[in-house]
């Protein structure tokens, strides 16, 4: 009896997705796969910096490798964030994935000792922040870290969620990623 109740749980989750129309059936989402996140700064005037997580095995292998390049002390940038599946050929824009579930993303940008402050340039259809998309200030030289996770299903009304704090957002990590920081 108890190996067939496994079975009996299996087959009731199979047939109770057996609709023709797709949208009624709800399982549980899958994380992400993401295995490259780039960061891209560009200032108000000057070169863009770019800030690359890559990752080609996906969790569970090698670790992955960052590359991050100085921002400039006292610079306001607009950031982009790009998020991909390198392990699919082509790689697979996740960015734009999560742009289109944005009620069910956040992007979260902590900072460790660098002088720099993100805040959202994007939102939801809720008007709740996404952040594929933020302004970076940076103040005077400093070095430090900036930990970037993209959550799954955050509570977005969590206190300071909507400020950038991840520590009563809950939902599931899809990502994340600490880049050494320096401002010049």
């Amino acid at each position: 009896m108890k190996r067939l109740l496994p079975l009996a749980l299996l087959a009731l989750t199979w047939t109770a997705c057996q609709t023709d129309e797709p949208e009624e059936c709800t399982l549980p989402n899958e994380g992400e796969v993401i295995t490259t996140v780039t960061l891209t700064f560009t200032p108000e005037t000057g070169d863009a910096v770019e800030w690359t997580f890559d990752d080609p095995d996906g969790d569970g292998g090698e670790d992955g490798m960052t590359t991050t390049a100085p921002l400039a002390a006292n610079t306001t940038y607009t950031v982009v964030a790009t998020l991909l599946d390198a392990s699919q050929d082509p790689a697979e824009p996740i960015h734009e994935e999560v742009a289109e579930e944005a009620e069910e993303h956040q992007m979260f940008y902590v900072v460790s000792g660098a002088n720099i402050t993100f805040t959202y340039n994007d939102t939801d259809a809720n008007g709740d922040p996404l952040g594929l998309e933020m302004t970076a200030v940076t103040g005077e030289a400093s070095t430090g870290e900036v930990t970037v996770t993209l959550r799954h299903e955050p509570n977005k009304a969590g206190e300071g969620v909507a400020a950038g704090d991840p520590t009563n957002a809950g939902g599931e990590t899809d990502v994340e990623v600490t880049f050494d920081a320096d401002v010049e």
